[in-house]
Protein backbone atom coordinates (compact mmCIF):
# COMPACT_ATOMS: atom_id res chain seq x y z
CA UNK A 1 0.00 0.00 0.00
CA UNK A 2 1.34 3.75 -0.14
CA UNK A 3 3.00 5.10 2.27
CA UNK A 4 1.44 7.39 4.18
CA UNK A 5 4.38 11.01 4.39
CA UNK A 6 4.18 11.89 7.85
CA UNK A 7 4.79 15.71 8.27
CA UNK A 8 8.20 17.46 9.58
CA UNK A 9 7.59 20.61 10.02
CA UNK A 10 10.05 23.44 8.72
CA UNK A 11 10.63 25.76 11.53
CA UNK A 12 11.48 29.38 10.34
CA UNK A 13 11.68 31.88 13.39
CA UNK A 14 10.48 35.73 12.87
CA UNK A 15 10.96 37.85 15.69
CA UNK A 16 7.95 39.45 17.00
CA UNK A 17 6.93 40.84 20.03
CA UNK A 18 10.16 39.23 21.49
CA UNK A 19 8.70 35.52 21.08
CA UNK A 20 10.00 32.94 18.28
CA UNK A 21 7.42 32.78 15.70
CA UNK A 22 7.15 29.65 13.06
CA UNK A 23 6.04 30.28 9.60
CA UNK A 24 3.57 27.60 8.72
CA UNK A 25 3.40 26.03 5.34
CA UNK A 26 6.97 27.47 4.74
CA UNK A 27 6.53 25.74 0.74
CA UNK A 28 3.26 27.16 -0.43
CA UNK A 29 3.66 30.17 -2.54
CA UNK A 30 1.66 33.13 -1.72
CA UNK A 31 -0.75 35.38 -3.68
CA UNK A 32 0.82 36.06 -7.69
CA UNK A 33 -1.76 38.48 -9.41
CA UNK A 34 -0.03 37.76 -12.47
CA UNK A 35 -0.90 34.60 -12.73
CA UNK A 36 -4.03 34.18 -10.12
CA UNK A 37 -7.44 34.22 -11.08
CA UNK A 38 -8.03 35.92 -8.09
CA UNK A 39 -7.69 40.04 -7.25
CA UNK A 40 -6.65 40.87 -3.71
CA UNK A 41 -9.31 43.92 -2.74
CA UNK A 42 -9.57 45.77 0.63
CA UNK A 43 -8.00 44.85 4.03
CA UNK A 44 -10.87 43.07 5.91
CA UNK A 45 -12.56 45.22 8.04
CA UNK A 46 -11.29 44.37 12.01
CA UNK A 47 -14.90 43.81 13.21
CA UNK A 48 -15.60 41.16 10.44
CA UNK A 49 -16.24 37.82 11.68
CA UNK A 50 -13.99 35.44 9.85
CA UNK A 51 -14.16 31.38 10.65
CA UNK A 52 -10.77 29.16 10.15
CA UNK A 53 -10.12 25.82 10.32
CA UNK A 54 -6.97 24.26 12.42
CA UNK A 55 -5.70 21.33 11.65
CA UNK A 56 -4.01 19.74 14.86
CA UNK A 57 -1.21 17.65 14.87
CA UNK A 58 -1.68 13.77 14.84
CA UNK A 59 1.30 11.32 16.04
CA UNK A 60 2.71 9.54 12.96
CA UNK A 61 1.61 5.99 14.46
CA UNK A 62 -1.70 7.16 14.79
CA UNK A 63 -2.18 7.83 11.17
CA UNK A 64 -0.21 5.12 10.19
CA UNK A 65 -2.76 2.83 12.51
CA UNK A 66 -5.22 4.43 10.68
CA UNK A 67 -3.65 4.29 6.97
CA UNK A 68 -3.37 0.65 7.67
CA UNK A 69 -7.25 0.54 8.94
CA UNK A 70 -7.94 2.14 5.81
CA UNK A 71 -6.43 -0.41 3.48
CA UNK A 72 -7.70 -3.51 4.64
CA UNK A 73 -11.35 -2.41 5.19
CA UNK A 74 -10.90 -1.42 1.39
CA UNK A 75 -9.49 -4.55 -0.05
CA UNK A 76 -11.97 -7.37 -1.03
CA UNK A 77 -9.04 -9.73 -0.75
CA UNK A 78 -8.89 -9.14 3.19
CA UNK A 79 -9.88 -10.48 5.48
CA UNK A 80 -11.66 -7.80 7.05
CA UNK A 81 -12.55 -6.31 3.84
CA UNK A 82 -16.23 -4.11 4.94
CA UNK A 83 -15.54 -3.91 8.38
CA UNK A 84 -15.79 -0.28 8.34
CA UNK A 85 -15.62 1.56 11.72
CA UNK A 86 -17.40 4.50 13.18
CA UNK A 87 -16.53 7.74 14.27
CA UNK A 88 -15.43 6.72 17.49
CA UNK A 89 -13.44 3.62 16.56
CA UNK A 90 -11.67 6.88 14.17
CA UNK A 91 -11.43 9.06 17.46
CA UNK A 92 -9.88 6.15 19.43
CA UNK A 93 -7.52 5.71 16.22
CA UNK A 94 -6.07 9.14 16.19
CA UNK A 95 -6.12 9.41 19.96
CA UNK A 96 -5.26 13.16 19.31
CA UNK A 97 -4.29 14.22 23.23
CA UNK A 98 -6.60 16.37 24.90
CA UNK A 99 -4.05 18.54 26.41
CA UNK A 100 -2.88 19.40 22.60
CA UNK A 101 -6.49 20.67 22.07
CA UNK A 102 -6.98 22.53 24.64
CA UNK A 103 -3.52 24.26 24.23
CA UNK A 104 -4.44 25.66 20.61
CA UNK A 105 -8.23 26.49 21.71
CA UNK A 106 -6.81 28.36 24.66
CA UNK A 107 -4.03 30.85 22.20
CA UNK A 108 -6.67 31.49 20.08
CA UNK A 109 -9.15 32.36 22.58
CA UNK A 110 -6.76 34.86 24.70
CA UNK A 111 -6.21 36.02 21.20
CA UNK A 112 -9.67 37.39 21.55
CA UNK A 113 -11.51 34.77 19.14
CA UNK A 114 -15.49 34.34 19.98
CA UNK A 115 -15.31 30.55 19.84
CA UNK A 116 -13.73 27.20 18.97
CA UNK A 117 -15.85 23.84 18.01
CA UNK A 118 -13.53 20.85 17.99
CA UNK A 119 -14.23 18.06 15.35
CA UNK A 120 -15.53 14.41 16.95
CA UNK A 121 -12.26 13.47 15.65
CA UNK A 122 -10.40 16.04 17.60
CA UNK A 123 -7.66 16.41 15.04
CA UNK A 124 -9.37 19.98 13.28
CA UNK A 125 -10.59 22.86 15.43
CA UNK A 126 -12.51 25.52 14.41
CA UNK A 127 -12.31 29.19 15.00
CA UNK A 128 -14.41 32.06 14.92
CA UNK A 129 -12.92 35.28 15.63
CA UNK A 130 -13.07 39.03 14.52
CA UNK A 131 -10.53 40.03 11.75
CA UNK A 132 -8.07 41.91 13.70
CA UNK A 133 -7.69 39.17 16.00
CA UNK A 134 -7.25 36.75 13.27
CA UNK A 135 -4.20 39.06 12.04
CA UNK A 136 -2.76 39.58 15.50
CA UNK A 137 -2.84 36.02 16.37
CA UNK A 138 -1.14 34.71 13.09
CA UNK A 139 0.82 37.63 12.53
CA UNK A 140 -0.68 38.49 8.87
CA UNK A 141 -3.25 40.83 7.01
CA UNK A 142 -5.98 39.70 5.81
CA UNK A 143 -7.76 40.50 2.05
CA UNK A 144 -10.69 40.19 0.28
CA UNK A 145 -10.21 38.41 -2.87
CA UNK A 146 -12.86 38.31 -6.25
CA UNK A 147 -12.77 36.02 -9.11
CA UNK A 148 -12.04 37.60 -12.41
CA UNK A 149 -14.91 35.63 -13.97
CA UNK A 150 -17.28 35.06 -11.13
CA UNK A 151 -17.24 38.29 -10.29
CA UNK A 152 -19.54 37.76 -7.35
CA UNK A 153 -17.81 35.22 -5.82
CA UNK A 154 -15.79 36.57 -2.90
CA UNK A 155 -13.44 35.05 -0.20
CA UNK A 156 -11.29 35.59 2.30
CA UNK A 157 -7.28 34.84 2.50
CA UNK A 158 -3.93 36.15 3.90
CA UNK A 159 -1.86 38.68 1.58
CA UNK A 160 1.08 36.78 3.13
CA UNK A 161 2.70 34.21 5.15
CA UNK A 162 1.57 33.41 8.63
CA UNK A 163 2.62 32.69 11.73
CA UNK A 164 2.22 30.94 15.44
CA UNK A 165 4.43 30.71 18.46
CA UNK A 166 6.42 28.28 18.57
CA UNK A 167 4.98 26.19 21.24
CA UNK A 168 1.69 26.42 20.15
CA UNK A 169 3.03 25.67 15.86
CA UNK A 170 4.54 22.11 17.07
CA UNK A 171 0.77 21.22 17.61
CA UNK A 172 -0.03 22.81 14.33
CA UNK A 173 -0.37 21.28 11.12
CA UNK A 174 -1.35 24.53 9.25
CA UNK A 175 -4.42 26.37 9.16
CA UNK A 176 -6.71 26.79 6.49
CA UNK A 177 -7.29 28.34 3.56
CA UNK A 178 -5.16 31.29 4.59
CA UNK A 179 -3.40 30.94 1.62
CA UNK A 180 -5.20 28.63 -0.65
CA UNK A 181 -7.30 29.90 -3.54
CA UNK A 182 -9.94 27.42 -5.16
CA UNK A 183 -10.84 26.73 -8.74
CA UNK A 184 -14.08 27.87 -10.11
CA UNK A 185 -14.94 25.11 -12.73
CA UNK A 186 -15.28 26.66 -16.23
CA UNK A 187 -18.87 25.00 -17.78
CA UNK A 188 -18.73 23.57 -21.05
CA UNK A 189 -21.50 24.54 -22.37
CA UNK A 190 -23.07 23.29 -26.15
CA UNK A 191 -24.12 26.38 -28.47
CA UNK A 192 -27.84 27.63 -27.63
CA UNK A 193 -28.02 28.23 -31.68
CA UNK A 194 -28.21 24.91 -32.58
CA UNK A 195 -29.17 21.30 -30.88
CA UNK A 196 -26.99 18.54 -30.01
CA UNK A 197 -25.47 16.12 -32.90
CA UNK A 198 -26.74 13.20 -31.17
CA UNK A 199 -28.32 10.65 -33.46
CA UNK A 200 -30.82 9.35 -31.01
CA UNK A 201 -34.06 9.76 -30.05
CA UNK A 202 -35.01 12.60 -27.61
CA UNK A 203 -36.40 10.54 -23.92
CA UNK A 204 -37.10 13.99 -22.73
CA UNK A 205 -40.47 15.92 -23.85
CA UNK A 206 -38.43 19.25 -23.91
CA UNK A 207 -37.24 20.30 -27.08
CA UNK A 208 -33.92 21.91 -26.00
CA UNK A 209 -32.72 17.71 -25.46
CA UNK A 210 -32.71 16.72 -28.82
CA UNK A 211 -29.38 15.51 -29.26
CA UNK A 212 -28.00 15.53 -26.31
CA UNK A 213 -27.20 13.03 -23.53
CA UNK A 214 -30.46 12.32 -21.46
CA UNK A 215 -31.31 9.67 -18.83
CA UNK A 216 -31.87 7.37 -21.39
CA UNK A 217 -28.98 7.75 -23.51
CA UNK A 218 -26.74 6.72 -19.96
CA UNK A 219 -29.32 4.03 -19.06
CA UNK A 220 -28.58 2.48 -22.77
CA UNK A 221 -24.87 3.17 -22.89
CA UNK A 222 -24.55 1.94 -19.21
CA UNK A 223 -26.51 -0.79 -18.96
CA UNK A 224 -28.85 0.31 -16.16
CA UNK A 225 -31.93 -1.43 -15.03
CA UNK A 226 -35.72 -0.19 -16.71
CA UNK A 227 -37.07 -0.60 -13.23
CA UNK A 228 -35.41 0.34 -9.70
CA UNK A 229 -32.81 -2.33 -8.36
CA UNK A 230 -32.66 -3.70 -4.79
CA UNK A 231 -32.19 -0.93 -2.43
CA UNK A 232 -32.68 -0.33 1.30
CA UNK A 233 -33.74 2.78 3.52
CA UNK A 234 -29.90 2.86 4.91
CA UNK A 235 -28.55 3.53 1.21
CA UNK A 236 -28.23 7.35 0.33
CA UNK A 237 -25.66 9.50 -1.71
CA UNK A 238 -24.54 13.09 -2.03
CA UNK A 239 -22.94 16.08 -4.02
CA UNK A 240 -21.24 18.47 -2.81
CA UNK A 241 -21.61 22.61 -3.64
CA UNK A 242 -19.82 25.40 -3.35
CA UNK A 243 -19.34 29.27 -3.83
CA UNK A 244 -23.12 29.81 -4.52
CA UNK A 245 -23.81 27.07 -6.41
CA UNK A 246 -27.11 25.74 -5.48
CA UNK A 247 -30.40 24.76 -7.28
CA UNK A 248 -33.94 25.92 -7.41
CA UNK A 249 -36.95 23.18 -7.53
CA UNK A 250 -38.33 25.00 -9.98
CA UNK A 251 -35.40 23.38 -12.50
CA UNK A 252 -35.12 20.28 -10.63
CA UNK A 253 -38.93 19.79 -11.09
CA UNK A 254 -38.89 20.83 -14.95
CA UNK A 255 -36.15 18.21 -15.42
CA UNK A 256 -38.29 15.20 -13.40
CA UNK A 257 -41.41 16.29 -15.99
CA UNK A 258 -39.46 16.61 -19.11
CA UNK A 259 -37.26 13.38 -18.48
CA UNK A 260 -39.25 11.33 -16.59
CA UNK A 261 -37.09 10.75 -13.61
CA UNK A 262 -37.66 11.46 -10.06
CA UNK A 263 -35.19 14.52 -9.33
CA UNK A 264 -35.85 15.19 -5.57
CA UNK A 265 -33.17 16.04 -2.83
CA UNK A 266 -34.61 14.52 0.42
CA UNK A 267 -31.90 16.65 2.70
CA UNK A 268 -29.92 19.83 2.61
CA UNK A 269 -27.07 19.88 4.62
CA UNK A 270 -25.79 24.10 4.83
CA UNK A 271 -28.86 25.41 4.21
CA UNK A 272 -30.60 26.69 1.38
CA UNK A 273 -30.30 29.64 -0.98
CA UNK A 274 -32.80 30.62 -3.60
CA UNK A 275 -29.80 31.47 -6.51
CA UNK A 276 -30.14 28.69 -9.12
CA UNK A 277 -26.11 27.19 -10.46
CA UNK A 278 -25.84 25.18 -13.66
CA UNK A 279 -22.97 23.18 -11.93
CA UNK A 280 -24.90 22.38 -8.54
CA UNK A 281 -28.25 21.60 -11.00
CA UNK A 282 -25.93 19.43 -13.58
CA UNK A 283 -24.93 17.66 -10.50
CA UNK A 284 -28.37 16.91 -8.44
CA UNK A 285 -30.29 16.23 -11.81
CA UNK A 286 -28.24 13.32 -13.00
CA UNK A 287 -26.61 11.81 -10.01
CA UNK A 288 -30.42 11.23 -9.74
CA UNK A 289 -31.48 9.86 -13.55
CA UNK A 290 -28.85 7.33 -12.95
CA UNK A 291 -30.21 6.47 -9.10
CA UNK A 292 -33.65 7.66 -8.54
CA UNK A 293 -34.36 5.56 -6.17
CA UNK A 294 -31.74 6.51 -3.85
CA UNK A 295 -31.97 9.14 -1.30
CA UNK A 296 -30.24 12.96 -1.77
CA UNK A 297 -28.21 14.61 0.42
CA UNK A 298 -26.65 18.47 -1.07
CA UNK A 299 -24.08 19.36 1.21
CA UNK A 300 -23.55 23.48 0.39
CA UNK A 301 -20.74 25.85 1.97
CA UNK A 302 -20.18 29.17 0.95
CA UNK A 303 -16.54 28.86 0.99
CA UNK A 304 -14.66 26.63 -1.04
CA UNK A 305 -12.85 24.40 1.49
CA UNK A 306 -12.06 20.93 0.50
CA UNK A 307 -10.10 20.27 3.90
CA UNK A 308 -13.58 21.39 6.13
CA UNK A 309 -15.79 19.30 3.69
CA UNK A 310 -13.91 16.31 3.86
CA UNK A 311 -14.07 16.66 7.28
CA UNK A 312 -17.31 17.78 7.84
CA UNK A 313 -18.24 14.74 6.03
CA UNK A 314 -17.00 12.42 7.65
CA UNK A 315 -18.01 13.88 11.09
CA UNK A 316 -21.84 13.37 10.04
CA UNK A 317 -23.64 10.27 12.34
CA UNK A 318 -25.53 9.54 9.23
CA UNK A 319 -23.48 10.51 6.49
CA UNK A 320 -24.37 9.01 2.70
CA UNK A 321 -22.25 6.43 1.40
CA UNK A 322 -21.10 8.05 -1.99
CA UNK A 323 -20.30 11.31 -2.32
CA UNK A 324 -19.54 13.11 -5.68
CA UNK A 325 -17.25 16.25 -6.05
CA UNK A 326 -16.37 18.63 -9.25
CA UNK A 327 -14.19 20.86 -7.24
CA UNK A 328 -10.42 20.49 -7.86
CA UNK A 329 -7.33 22.12 -8.68
CA UNK A 330 -3.42 21.64 -9.51
CA UNK A 331 -1.31 20.23 -7.19
CA UNK A 332 0.87 23.00 -7.75
CA UNK A 333 -1.56 25.89 -7.63
CA UNK A 334 -1.05 27.57 -4.53
CA UNK A 335 -1.46 24.24 -2.06
CA UNK A 336 0.87 23.21 -0.23
CA UNK A 337 1.76 19.57 0.63
CA UNK A 338 0.51 20.34 4.37
CA UNK A 339 -2.64 20.58 2.83
CA UNK A 340 -2.76 17.69 0.48
CA UNK A 341 -0.99 15.70 3.20
CA UNK A 342 -4.13 17.04 5.92
CA UNK A 343 -6.86 16.20 2.95
CA UNK A 344 -5.72 12.76 2.48
CA UNK A 345 -5.93 11.97 6.36
CA UNK A 346 -9.65 12.92 5.96
CA UNK A 347 -10.27 11.06 3.25
CA UNK A 348 -8.78 7.86 4.96
CA UNK A 349 -11.45 8.70 8.01
CA UNK A 350 -14.23 8.82 5.00
CA UNK A 351 -12.80 5.35 3.71
CA UNK A 352 -12.59 3.28 7.01
CA UNK A 353 -16.06 4.85 7.66
CA UNK A 354 -17.13 3.22 4.50
CA UNK A 355 -17.36 6.22 2.59
CA UNK A 356 -16.95 6.46 -1.16
CA UNK A 357 -15.63 9.70 -2.25
CA UNK A 358 -15.44 10.47 -6.14
CA UNK A 359 -14.19 13.40 -7.61
CA UNK A 360 -13.73 14.83 -11.01
CA UNK A 361 -10.49 14.66 -13.20
CA UNK A 362 -10.25 18.27 -14.36
CA UNK A 363 -11.56 20.04 -17.81
CA UNK A 364 -7.87 20.70 -18.79
CA UNK A 365 -6.64 18.10 -20.44
CA UNK A 366 -3.05 17.29 -19.00
CA UNK A 367 -1.84 20.57 -18.47
CA UNK A 368 -4.60 21.75 -15.41
CA UNK A 369 -5.86 25.11 -14.76
CA UNK A 370 -2.33 26.93 -14.27
CA UNK A 371 -1.25 25.90 -17.69
CA UNK A 372 1.78 24.09 -18.92
CA UNK A 373 4.00 26.42 -19.07
CA UNK A 374 6.21 27.95 -22.24
CA UNK A 375 10.04 28.13 -20.37
CA UNK A 376 9.74 25.00 -18.46
CA UNK A 377 7.20 22.94 -20.17
CA UNK A 378 5.79 20.53 -17.46
CA UNK A 379 2.25 18.80 -16.97
CA UNK A 380 -0.19 19.67 -13.85
CA UNK A 381 -1.78 17.06 -12.23
CA UNK A 382 -4.81 17.46 -10.46
CA UNK A 383 -5.66 17.46 -6.65
CA UNK A 384 -7.49 15.61 -5.08
CA UNK A 385 -7.90 13.45 -8.29
CA UNK A 386 -4.18 12.47 -7.85
CA UNK A 387 -5.10 11.14 -4.41
CA UNK A 388 -4.45 7.56 -3.71
CA UNK A 389 -7.40 7.75 -1.04
CA UNK A 390 -9.98 8.71 -3.57
CA UNK A 391 -11.53 7.60 -6.92
CA UNK A 392 -11.10 10.16 -9.79
CA UNK A 393 -13.31 9.99 -12.83
CA UNK A 394 -12.36 11.10 -16.22
CA UNK A 395 -14.33 12.45 -19.38
CA UNK A 396 -15.26 10.45 -22.48
CA UNK A 397 -17.18 11.28 -26.05
CA UNK A 398 -19.08 8.66 -28.12
CA UNK A 399 -16.35 7.54 -30.81
CA UNK A 400 -18.49 8.30 -33.33
CA UNK A 401 -19.22 11.23 -35.92
CA UNK A 402 -21.52 11.89 -35.79
CA UNK A 403 -22.34 10.60 -32.04
CA UNK A 404 -24.53 7.55 -31.39
CA UNK A 405 -24.71 5.40 -28.24
CA UNK A 406 -22.11 3.02 -28.92
CA UNK A 407 -18.30 2.60 -28.40
CA UNK A 408 -16.72 6.16 -26.53
CA UNK A 409 -13.67 7.75 -26.83
CA UNK A 410 -11.41 9.96 -24.18
CA UNK A 411 -12.23 13.62 -24.40
CA UNK A 412 -9.47 15.53 -25.29
CA UNK A 413 -9.97 17.65 -22.58
CA UNK A 414 -9.95 15.25 -19.62
CA UNK A 415 -7.90 15.53 -16.27
CA UNK A 416 -5.67 12.75 -16.35
CA UNK A 417 -2.03 11.84 -16.07
CA UNK A 418 0.09 11.20 -12.95
CA UNK A 419 0.72 12.74 -9.70
CA UNK A 420 3.69 14.70 -8.51
CA UNK A 421 3.56 14.11 -4.82
CA UNK A 422 2.10 10.85 -4.47
CA UNK A 423 3.89 7.53 -5.08
CA UNK A 424 1.60 4.75 -6.99
CA UNK A 425 0.05 3.15 -4.65
CA UNK A 426 -0.29 -0.89 -4.63
CA UNK A 427 -3.86 -1.34 -6.22
CA UNK A 428 -2.84 -0.28 -9.38
CA UNK A 429 1.38 -0.94 -9.66
CA UNK A 430 0.37 -3.71 -12.35
CA UNK A 431 -2.16 -1.67 -14.08
CA UNK A 432 0.36 1.28 -14.69
CA UNK A 433 3.07 -0.72 -15.31
CA UNK A 434 0.99 -2.42 -18.32
CA UNK A 435 0.05 1.14 -19.38
CA UNK A 436 3.84 2.48 -19.53
CA UNK A 437 4.98 -0.87 -21.24
CA UNK A 438 2.30 -0.47 -23.91
CA UNK A 439 3.49 0.10 -27.29
CA UNK A 440 0.04 1.47 -28.23
CA UNK A 441 0.04 4.58 -25.30
CA UNK A 442 2.75 6.74 -27.27
CA UNK A 443 3.77 8.10 -23.85
CA UNK A 444 4.74 12.12 -24.27
CA UNK A 445 8.59 13.20 -23.39
CA UNK A 446 9.33 11.56 -19.34
CA UNK A 447 10.40 15.56 -19.00
CA UNK A 448 6.87 16.58 -18.79
CA UNK A 449 5.16 13.97 -16.45
CA UNK A 450 6.14 11.88 -13.18
CA UNK A 451 6.63 8.48 -14.18
CA UNK A 452 6.88 7.28 -10.81
CA UNK A 453 3.34 9.25 -9.61
CA UNK A 454 -0.36 7.84 -8.87
CA UNK A 455 -1.87 7.22 -12.43
CA UNK A 456 -5.48 8.49 -12.78
CA UNK A 457 -8.42 9.04 -13.41
CA UNK A 458 -9.70 5.56 -12.24
CA UNK A 459 -13.04 5.01 -14.72
CA UNK A 460 -14.34 7.61 -16.67
CA UNK A 461 -18.33 8.60 -18.19
CA UNK A 462 -19.52 11.06 -20.98
CA UNK A 463 -18.26 14.13 -20.21
CA UNK A 464 -17.33 15.74 -23.45
CA UNK A 465 -18.32 18.02 -25.30
CA UNK A 466 -19.68 16.36 -28.70
CA UNK A 467 -22.15 14.67 -26.10
CA UNK A 468 -23.29 17.54 -24.15
CA UNK A 469 -25.74 17.04 -21.23
CA UNK A 470 -29.13 18.41 -21.58
CA UNK A 471 -29.26 20.11 -17.85
CA UNK A 472 -32.72 22.04 -17.06
CA UNK A 473 -31.45 25.85 -15.02
CA UNK A 474 -32.47 29.14 -14.88
CA UNK A 475 -35.48 27.84 -16.33
CA UNK A 476 -34.51 26.71 -19.49
CA UNK A 477 -33.06 23.41 -21.19
CA UNK A 478 -29.42 23.60 -22.47
CA UNK A 479 -26.15 21.48 -22.98
CA UNK A 480 -23.56 21.32 -20.34
CA UNK A 481 -20.46 18.93 -20.93
CA UNK A 482 -17.27 18.14 -18.76
CA UNK A 483 -15.89 15.51 -15.94
CA UNK A 484 -18.26 17.59 -13.57
CA UNK A 485 -21.26 15.41 -15.51
CA UNK A 486 -18.65 11.98 -15.41
CA UNK A 487 -18.29 12.48 -11.65
CA UNK A 488 -22.05 12.12 -10.55
CA UNK A 489 -22.84 9.72 -12.92
CA UNK A 490 -20.30 6.92 -11.80
CA UNK A 491 -21.45 8.64 -8.27
CA UNK A 492 -25.09 7.52 -9.43
CA UNK A 493 -24.07 4.03 -10.10
CA UNK A 494 -21.71 3.29 -7.21
CA UNK A 495 -24.47 4.03 -5.00
CA UNK A 496 -27.08 1.41 -7.26
CA UNK A 497 -24.62 -0.82 -6.48
CA UNK A 498 -24.56 0.03 -2.77
CA UNK A 499 -28.22 -0.98 -2.62
CA UNK A 500 -27.64 -4.10 -3.89
CA UNK A 501 -25.27 -5.09 -1.15
CA UNK A 502 -27.06 -3.24 1.73
CA UNK A 503 -30.49 -4.98 0.46
CA UNK A 504 -28.60 -8.53 0.89
CA UNK A 505 -27.04 -7.50 4.34
CA UNK A 506 -23.07 -6.38 3.03
CA UNK A 507 -21.30 -3.25 3.83
CA UNK A 508 -21.26 -0.82 1.39
CA UNK A 509 -18.37 -0.57 -1.19
CA UNK A 510 -16.80 2.30 0.82
CA UNK A 511 -13.36 3.51 -0.87
CA UNK A 512 -13.39 1.65 -4.44
CA UNK A 513 -10.33 2.04 -6.05
CA UNK A 514 -8.96 -1.79 -4.52
CA UNK A 515 -12.25 -3.14 -6.10
CA UNK A 516 -12.64 -1.05 -9.29
CA UNK A 517 -8.74 -2.20 -9.85
CA UNK A 518 -9.62 -6.20 -8.90
CA UNK A 519 -12.55 -6.12 -11.24
CA UNK A 520 -11.68 -4.54 -14.36
CA UNK A 521 -14.49 -6.53 -16.44
CA UNK A 522 -16.63 -3.99 -15.10
CA UNK A 523 -16.07 -1.43 -16.54
CA UNK A 524 -16.34 -0.67 -20.61
CA UNK A 525 -12.40 -0.27 -21.87
CA UNK A 526 -12.15 3.11 -23.74
CA UNK A 527 -9.33 2.39 -26.12
CA UNK A 528 -9.08 5.45 -28.86
CA UNK A 529 -8.68 9.29 -27.76
CA UNK A 530 -5.70 11.04 -25.98
CA UNK A 531 -6.38 13.94 -23.20
CA UNK A 532 -4.14 16.81 -24.63
CA UNK A 533 -6.41 19.61 -25.12
CA UNK A 534 -5.06 22.22 -27.22
CA UNK A 535 -1.47 20.72 -26.53
CA UNK A 536 0.40 18.43 -28.20
CA UNK A 537 1.04 15.68 -26.05
CA UNK A 538 -1.14 14.38 -23.46
CA UNK A 539 -1.95 10.42 -22.38
CA UNK A 540 -3.65 7.69 -24.98
CA UNK A 541 -6.19 5.56 -24.27
CA UNK A 542 -5.53 1.75 -24.89
CA UNK A 543 -6.63 -1.43 -24.14
CA UNK A 544 -6.83 -1.93 -20.28
CA UNK A 545 -6.18 0.97 -17.86
CA UNK A 546 -4.80 4.15 -19.05
CA UNK A 547 -3.92 8.02 -17.91
CA UNK A 548 -7.14 9.36 -19.51
CA UNK A 549 -10.22 6.85 -19.02
CA UNK A 550 -8.51 4.80 -16.43
CA UNK A 551 -10.12 1.04 -17.05
CA UNK A 552 -13.40 2.60 -18.97
CA UNK A 553 -17.20 3.46 -18.18
CA UNK A 554 -19.36 1.61 -16.16
CA UNK A 555 -20.99 -1.48 -16.73
CA UNK A 556 -24.11 -2.09 -14.29
CA UNK A 557 -25.31 -5.39 -15.39
CA UNK A 558 -21.40 -7.00 -14.68
CA UNK A 559 -20.98 -4.58 -11.82
CA UNK A 560 -24.13 -5.70 -10.00
CA UNK A 561 -22.59 -9.40 -9.81
CA UNK A 562 -19.17 -8.63 -9.21
CA UNK A 563 -20.01 -6.36 -6.30
CA UNK A 564 -21.64 -9.53 -4.70
CA UNK A 565 -18.87 -11.15 -4.77
CA UNK A 566 -16.98 -8.67 -3.48
CA UNK A 567 -15.35 -9.95 -0.29
CA UNK A 568 -16.64 -13.43 0.18
CA UNK A 569 -13.34 -13.66 2.23
CA UNK A 570 -14.17 -12.44 4.86
CA UNK A 571 -15.46 -14.31 8.13
CA UNK A 572 -18.27 -12.02 8.87
CA UNK A 573 -18.96 -8.09 7.65
CA UNK A 574 -20.39 -4.85 10.04
CA UNK A 575 -21.30 -2.20 8.97
CA UNK A 576 -21.29 -0.07 12.06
Amino acid sequence: MVAFHVLHAVVLFQVAAGSPFVQMEPSTPVHDSTTSSWVKGDRVPGDQSIFLHVAVRVDAEKLAELERVFWEVSNPQSDRYGMHRNIDDVTQILAVPNERVQKISQYFMAAGAHQTLTSPNRDMIRVTMPASVAEAALQTTLHTFSHTEATDLKIVRASHHYYLPAEVAKDVVMVGELLQFPSVPAQNFASPASQGAGQWPNDCTAAGCKGLVTPGVLAQRYKLPNASVANSDANSMAVAEFQGQYYKKTDLQSFSTSCHRDVTVAKDVGGERQSAGVESELDIEYIKAVAPEIPLTVVYNEQYSLLNWANQISSLSDTPQVHSVSYGNDERQQTSREYMLTCNTAFMKAGARGISILFASGDQGVCGREGCGIFKFRFKPDFPAGSPYITSVGGTDFESTPPTIGAESAWVDSGGGFSDDFPIPDFQKDAVAAYKSNPDANLPPQAYWNGSGRGYPDVAALGGTKTSYCVATSGMFQGVAGTSASCPVVAGVIAKLNGLRIAAGRPPLGFLNPFIYQNPSGFQDVTSGINKASRNYGFTAVKGWDAATGWGTPDFEALSHLVMAAGTRSSENLVV
